[in-house]
C-alpha cells in the first residue's frame, strides 16, 4: 500500500508537470507533514534530517503563517522581488531571427523559410550531430494549425514534428475529428530537440531557446495563415501566450486567447494523456477538440459528442 507521504510527493509531481509552481499549505498540514517525515526516516533507519524534512524546515516563516489571502499577495510581490535583484540574462544564443519572407505563394514562401531555418548556425549547432533539425510539416492551406513544444528523440532522427507515440495519439485524435494529418499542419515552437547529456529523456526547453525559435514559428503562421492554432501542453501555450500568462495550464486550458491575431485555443498534450490514461482528461481534451471543430465549421456526429462519455 503506497503511504500518504508518497502521495502527497505524486501529487506535487503532478501539479509541477501542469505548470503549478506554488501551492498554498496550511501551517497544520505542514506539521504533520513533518511528523510523517520524521516517522518515516525512523521506520528506514536513517540518521539525520531527510533532505524532505530540511526541505520543511527550510519554509520561511511568513509563508508558514500566511493565510490563503496572504499567500496570494506574497505570491505576487515575490517574483517582482526575485526579478529585481537577478543581473541582466546574457544570452548565449545570440538575438533571434530576423525572418523576412519574400512576395510569392505559399509553396515558395515555405520553401525559402525552410532553407533559412535548416542553415541557421544557432539551429546546426544546437542540433545533435548525426540528427536533424525540424520544422513544421503538413498542408500550407490548413485551417487548423497544431503546435507542440519541441522534437523529441524519434522527431529529430526523422525530421518531422510529432511521428512517435504522442505522435501516433495526436493522429488518431485529428482522424477522431474527421481530417488527416496531410490536412492539418503541425509545429513545434523549437527547432532542435533541447539537449541533455545523454539521448534518454526529454527536457521542456528554456525561455532563452523559445525566445529564439519563436520568429520561426510566427513566420510558419504567417504562411499558413491559419483560421485556428491548438496548443498542445502548457509549454507550447506559454511559448505563444506568454510566460507569465498563467501558472497551471488548467487555467485557461479550453479557452479562446489569440497569438498573431489568431484565435489559440490550449489543451493537454498528447504525452500528457499517454501517462495519464483516465476517461476524465480524455474526455477533457476532446471537449476542447469539439470547440476547435466547432469554431472551424467542421460537422460533428452525435457520436463524435459522445466520445469518452
Amino acid at each position: 500500500m503506497r503511504s500518504e507521504l508518497e502521495s502527497v510527493v505524486d501529487e506535487l509531481k503532478r501539479l509541477r508537470k501542469d505548470g503549478v509552481s506554488h501551492v498554498y499549505v496550511s501551517d497544520e498540514s505542514i506539521r504533520l507533514l513533518d511528523q510523517r517525515i520524521k516517522s518515516a526516516s525512523l521506520a528506514g533507519g536513517a540518521g539525520g534530517q531527510s533532505e524532505a524534512q530540511s526541505a520543511v524546515e527550510s519554509i520561511p516563516d511568513k509563508i508558514r503563517s500566511a493565510t490563503p489571502e496572504e499567500f496570494d499577495r506574497i505570491l505576487k510581490e515575490e517574483p517582482a522581488k526575485v526579478e529585481a535583484k537577478k543581473p541582466a540574462a546574457q544570452s548565449s544564443l545570440g538575438p533571434p531571427p530576423d525572418v523576412v519572407l519574400p512576395e510569392g505563394s505559399k509553396q515558395e514562401r515555405w520553401d525559402v523559410l525552410r532553407e533559412q531555418v535548416f542553415n541557421c548556425p544557432v539551429c546546426k549547432k544546437n542540433t545533435r550531430p548525426g540528427y536533424k533539425t525540424v520544422l513544421g510539416v503538413g498542408d500550407l492551406d490548413a485551417d487548423i494549425f497544431f503546435c507542440g513544444e519541441a522534437p523529441g528523440a524519434d522527431e529529430e532522427e526523422q525530421g518531422e514534428p510529432f511521428v512517435g507515440k504522442a505522435g501516433q495519439l495526436l493522429n488518431k485524435m485529428i482522424k477522431a475529428m474527421g481530417l488527416e494529418r496531410e490536412q492539418v499542419y503541425i509545429g513545434n515552437i523549437m527547432n532542435w530537440r533541447p539537449q541533455l547529456p545523454t539521448r534518454v529523456g526529454n527536457r521542456p526547453p528554456t525561455p532563452e531557446e523559445i525566445e529564439f525559435c519563436l520568429p520561426y514559428l510566427k513566420a510558419q503562421v504567417a504562411v499558413v495563415q491559419p483560421k485556428l492554432i491548438v496548443a498542445l501542453g502548457a509549454t507550447a501555450a506559454k511559448g505563444l501566450l506568454g510566460a507569465g500568462s498563467f501558472r497551471s495550464l488548467r487555467e485557461i486550458k479550453g479557452e479562446w486567447k489569440t497569438f498573431e491575431g489568431i484565435p489559440t485555443l490550449a489543451t493537454y498534450h498528447p504525452s500528457y494523456l499517454l501517462r495519464n490514461d483516465s476517461k476524465r482528461d480524455k474526455r477533457s481534451a476532446w471537449e476542447d477538440l469539439l470547440k476547435v471543430m466547432e469554431r472551424s465549421g467542421l460537422p460533428i456526429s452525435d457520436k463524435q459528442r459522445g466520445y469518452f462519455l
